[in-house]
């Protein structure tokens, strides 16, 4: 530390997407009283929408993100199904639910393998400089490619579904822009064993992991809450369609058959003077009593199986280490959930593509013009459930825009988790402060794998603060991470 400035250099910068800082809050008696994930930015572009065409919105939201542009793309394109009124021919549906599958993929192997495995391999306490997939390549070279090829396929799979890696362009409302030839759904099929094998390494290695350092990880986010996801009619995973269903920590059913049409009528958001990221929560049960997660863990909360084999065989292991209460409530077994995930695509990837409609070359597109006024899509996004919801005139402008990102819905858990990790790492504010306790607190930010982007645009790499406030309000300590631009 730089006893002049106060200052912990930290290089690399922290695996997450977006910008943010971290306040640790210490009562009079100098222990920990609360912590908070502050995201720094505005993110506007609910309000710049308003003016363009429904039909431009799909392609416009998917914008937000570069890491995952295919779910805002298909829940765009969704709520433009529901103003036209339409119901889109089933190859439609069909690549639409295969673009998902390869952005859940892609997604989830990014944030394993390339952005958590670091810590998990090399060890929360390793140098900065090595924390990174360069040091995973140099510790285990095997298991860094598996994951630079599992995210490698799967972006290649939506570049030949939407023509491009990023910001695809398949999908737009009544159905999709052009057909799957029979060559590209070859090539994708013919890398398919690659990514289950893939898959199965990361999964082995995971449970290995659990199992040698269960102990340390009872911190990380283990807390009750609710738990938000769709599933089919049946009570299955489900990724695109269905309803939605919301369970508490007991594995109790709080409520069914929810409409994601409707979700305003049960998801409410609070908001707070030290963050521009909302706080949604549970409106039946208030603020903050109704916190809930979204994404992988709370998927496999929810549902009671994944309609495939291999998934559902992981589902029932996973779901063992639940006990009685059933369902897994410490955020850290995001990772082991999004592992189980990647496997559930990959089978459901080839059951889609060896579907015979998949490869309609002719019934693409349902052609209406505006039907409704309002329009609400909902799906999974990698990160957990994702809303639009567009208002527009009879010309199809877009008059009011609401978006509840997943990233969001977590905000709650987020800060409850580095609230806990915090406390049971920091006993002392005049105490030494590890960068490996640093790197802690942040880990447990990265079990959601938060997208800030989606709420918030900057150009470069992550800084973050971690602020130490007395009881007065004072600041104590401020540890900061330097962003560098361009990254």
């Amino acid at each position: 530390m730089d006893e002049s400035t106060r200052q912990i250099v930290i290089d690399p910068v922290t695996r997450i997407e977006g910008h943010a800082k971290i306040t640790i809050h210490f009562n009079e008696q100098g222990t920990v009283e609360d912590a908070r994930f502050h995201v720094t930015e505005f993110r506007g572009f609910e309000k710049f929408c308003e003016g363009r065409l429904v039909w431009e919105m799909p392609s416009l939201t998917s914008r937000i993100c570069g890491i995952c542009p295919v779910s805002h793309l298909l829940t765009s394109a969704k709520a433009g199904d529901d103003i036209l009124a339409v119901e889109i021919p089933r190859t439609a549906e069909n690549l639409r639910r295969a673009l998902n599958l390869a952005q859940w993929v892609q997604s989830h192997a990014l944030s394993f393998f390339h952005l958590s495995l670091p810590d998990l391999l090399l060890g929360m306490d390793a140098a900065p400089a090595k924390r990174n997939i360069f040091g995973v390549a140099e510790q285990n070279p095997e298991l860094a490619r598996r994951g630079i090829r599992l995210r490698k396929w799967g972006q290649e799979m939506i570049e030949k579904l939407g023509g491009r890696k990023i910001h695809p362009l398949l999908a737009l409302p009544g159905g999709v822009r052009e057909a799957l030839s029979v060559e590209k759904r070859d090539a994708i099929l013919e890398g398919l064993p690659e990514a289950h094998e893939s898959a199965r390494i990361g999964l082995e290695f995971i449970k290995a992991f659990i199992e040698t350092h269960h102990g340390e990880l009872e911190v990380f986010g283990n807390f009750p809450t609710l738990f938000l996801g769709h599933v089919t009619d049946d009570g299955a995973l489900e990724y695109y369609d269905g309803h939605l269903r919301i369970v508490d920590s007991g594995g109790n059913i709080v409520a069914d058959t929810l409409n994601p049409r409707k979700y305003r009528d049960y998801i409410a958001e609070e908001i707070e003077d030290w963050s521009y990221l909302k706080f949604p929560y549970y409106q039946p049960l208030g603020y903050p009593r109704g916190s809930y997660r979204v994404g992988p863990l709370a998927r496999l909360n929810v549902c009671s199986r994944t309609g495939s084999p291999e998934s559902d065989k992981e589902l029932i292991i996973f779901k063992q280490m639940a006990g009685t209460r059933g369902v897994v409530l410490n955020s850290f077994y995001y990772h082991y959930a999004r592992l189980i995930e990647i496997l559930f695509a990959l089978e459901r990837i080839e059951e889609i593509l060896t579907n015979p409609d998949t490869i309609n070359q002719f019934e693409l597109r349902s052609r209406a013009y505006t039907n409704k006024s309002q329009g609400v899509g909902a799906s999974e996004a990698p990160r957990g459930t994702l809303f639009h919801n567009y208002t527009v005139g009879y010309d199809g402008v877009i008059r009011h825009v609401d978006m509840l990102i997943a990233t969001g819905q977590n905000n709650l858990s987020m800060n409850r988790t580095i609230r806990q990790i915090a406390m049971h790492y920091i006993s002392d504010p005049d105490k030494e402060i590890t960068e490996g306790i640093l790197n802690r607190i942040e880990a447990g930010i990265r079990c959601y794998d938060p997208c800030l982007s989606c709420s918030t645009h900057a150009l470069g790499q992550m800084p973050i603060a971690l602020a130490f406030i007395g009881p007065s309000g004072e600041m104590l300590r401020r540890f900061t991470r330097v962003a560098k631009a361009g990254g």
